[in-house]
């Protein structure tokens, strides 16, 4: 079914009983030419691509729980290319590149909504290296304006600029940044890949991965062992443990990323706002709950939910950079798994293993890589080369020395 205006009126006149389930719920076959582990955004979206780019079909998503009720559910759906270093530039431009066409090419509606994306920095120095980034980006070929104090004023009057201890000297505005809605992303790449062939299987956790004489032969799962040409590990902060299956170990840990929505509010925040000083950053959403996150909990953790000094540190920062957040009440808070590398940038490519392939290590920028990690991975997968834009994504990198330190956090994954 494919869906437009005129169906919704058509369906609505009709009492709405013509609709169609979005995918399929198949049963497992016992053999595919590509099993992908993990049904978050990264998996399906690899799944789709490989099914719309390369005429591949014969493909099976296997996710432990519900499609998208990890990570891709749980953030704090921002969507920008506001990177500086060469490798994470280019690859977050062209994810947002894809960005810009992906409700045409889903026929889904993902809620993408480029409400412009402000950096603000607090110091000679933060604005110097926000210059460098902007010129970074604009000769990328994407879009920023640096703005002084007066500029931000104009279009956030609302911050804390009398505060003495961080404060505003200015902006660097990303226009074309913004926010998605994160489920819905997951949604529409779901329905994508279920409608070119792709068997999307909930429920079915992978307790092992077949290797035979150096080459993956399949998967074991809590719905019997399948067989498979090509595994593709898309676990996010599971990904260690999915890894050591295959006995690998992967230069990543796991840390719990909180975010919190406060009560609906009538438009008040009509950008995203990230604050230099407090790691703080938010935006409002199409419901009115303002929407925002902070630092990760500074501690290795499986468990998807977080501790309440980093809330503490979080309400800190936002009080800071705009007291008027204290008069909203908190709705919920939500904790998701980030598997940080020790530079800060992520792993697209294979493995020692012949057929095993690795995506994962994407710190605090995974839902915005999404359509492009999807676009490399398939590449990678379907014609055993690295995309130009994910070239320099290489397991092999933590070995060599030629990392892409864009956190500026060398080694030591806490400090992310």
């Amino acid at each position: 079914m494919r869906y437009s205006g005129l169906r919704v009126l058509y369906e609505g006149l009709r009492g709405n009983r013509g609709w169609t389930p979005a995918w399929r719920d198949p049963a497992p076959r016992p053999d595919y030419d590509i099993v992908i582990i993990g049904g978050g955004g990264h998996g399906l979206s690899t799944a789709y691509y490989l099914a719309r780019n390369h005429g591949l079909r014969n493909i099976a998503v296997l996710e432990k729980g519900y499609l998208g009720g990890g990570n891709v559910g749980r953030n704090t759906t921002i969507v920008r290319a506001n990177y500086f270093l060469p490798g994470n530039s280019e690859f977050y431009s062209h994810s947002l590149k894809l960005w810009e066409g992906l409700e045409s090419d889903l026929n889904y509606n993902v809620m993408h909504s480029q409400r412009g994306l402000i950096n603000l920095f607090h110091s000679d120095g933060q604005r110097d290296a926000f210059a460098r980034r902007g010129n970074a980006m604009v000769n990328q070929g994407d879009d920023a304006i640096l703005l002084d104090r007066e500029g931000v004023r104009e279009l956030l009057p609302y911050l804390d600029y009398e505060q003495t201890r961080f404060p505003i000297y200015g902006g660097l505005f990303h226009p074309r940044g913004g926010t998605a809605r994160h489920d819905a992303v997951a949604w529409g790449y779901a329905r994508g890949a279920d409608r070119l062939g792709v068997d999307l299987i909930q429920n079915c956790e992978v307790t092992g991965i077949d290797v035979e004489n150096g080459r993956v032969t399949g998967v074991q799962t809590t719905r019997g062992a399948i067989r498979a040409g090509k595994v593709a590990m898309i676990a996010a902060g599971r990904s260690g443990q999915v890894a050591a299956m295959a006995g690998m170990r992967l230069p990543v840990e796991s840390h719990v990323l909180q975010a919190f929505v406060t009560e609906g509010l009538k438009p008040c925040i009509d950008h995203v706002i990230s604050f230099g000083m407090g790691h703080f950053y938010i935006s409002q959403s199409d419901k009115g709950g303002l929407v925002f996150g902070g630092d990760l909990d500074f501690y290795a953790s499986y468990a998807a939910r977080g501790n309440l000094p980093m809330v503490e540190h979080v309400m800190e920062a936002g009080m800071t950079l705009m007291p008027m957040i204290g008069r909203a009440r908190v709705l919920r808070s939500w904790g998701g798994i980030m598997d940080m590398t020790p530079d800060g940038s992520p792993i697209i490519d294979r493995t020692h293993i012949e057929g095993l392939y690795l995506n994962c290590g994407w710190n605090y920028g995974g839902f915005k890589a999404v359509p492009a990690s999807g676009w490399c991975m398939a590449h990678l997968m379907a014609t055993d080369q690295p995309h130009e834009v994910a070239r320099r994504f290489r397991l092999d990198r933590f070995a060599t020395g030629h990392l892409l330190d864009e956190e500026g956090t060398g080694s030591q994954h806490n400090l992310h």
